[in-house]
């Protein structure tokens, strides 16, 4: 298998993917694609990724791309450690938590991009329409959260790190967010294949 993400290993969709393939231990060669240069519309690359973005998987001459497609096919086509929940409902509310945090929210991605996170960058406060995605990221995170709960549906699942990483947007900027969501999102942070996706190179 080849995992192809950005070159200074910033996407949060690519760090999805590269933790589900640590979590399976299947081995893979690490690709990366410049996109400050536009590499992912080239030719070559473009007509592997139907979507000409990061992250894109091969698998023999299986080519996948977009994140939560990626992690699906990954836990139906390989054994070991699952990704999502056993469970179908438990397993259709990970789907939901990952749609929605690839969907949603925007000024919030906008306002603190993953540099906040993995490179530290400091950004102006947030405006109301940032402020105003973190209310509705922290409103649902608090309910999809029982009080404490180390993970969304009483095991790690992959809508774990997906979550914590758009907590991380504020924890890491230092934003408020409540303090047993800022536990929830440094614990996720701690998990084995999310800190080797932390040690790449920036």
């Amino acid at each position: 298998m080849q995992l192809f993400t950005d070159a200074q290993f910033l996407s949060p969709y690519a760090m999805s993917v590269y933790v589900g393939l640590q979590v399976k231990a299947v081995p893979f060669a690490l690709k990366t694609v410049d996109l400050s240069a536009g590499a992912q519309r080239q030719s070559a690359y473009a007509a592997a990724s139907l979507t000409q973005r990061v992250p894109l998987l091969e698998d023999g001459d299986f080519q996948l791309s977009e994140s939560s497609a990626i992690t699906e096919y990954l836990d139906e086509r390989l054994e070991g450690p699952a990704l999502y929940p056993s469970a179908p409902q438990d397993k259709a509310r990970a789907r939901q938590v990952q749609a929605w945090l690839r969907s949603d929210l925007l000024p919030l991605r906008a306002e603190r991009p993953t540099t906040a996170v993995f490179l530290g960058q400091k950004f102006p406060a947030l405006t109301p329409a940032g402020q105003q995605a973190a209310d509705k990221l922290i409103a649902a995170a608090s309910a999809l959260l029982p009080e404490e709960a180390p993970s969304l549906f009483g095991a790690w699942c992959i809508a774990d790190v997906d979550l914590a990483m758009m907590l991380q947007r504020l924890v890491q900027h230092g934003d408020p967010v409540p303090a047993s969501l800022e536990r929830y999102a440094r614990a996720q942070w701690e998990h084995f294949a999310v800190k080797r996706w932390l040690q790449l190179p920036r």
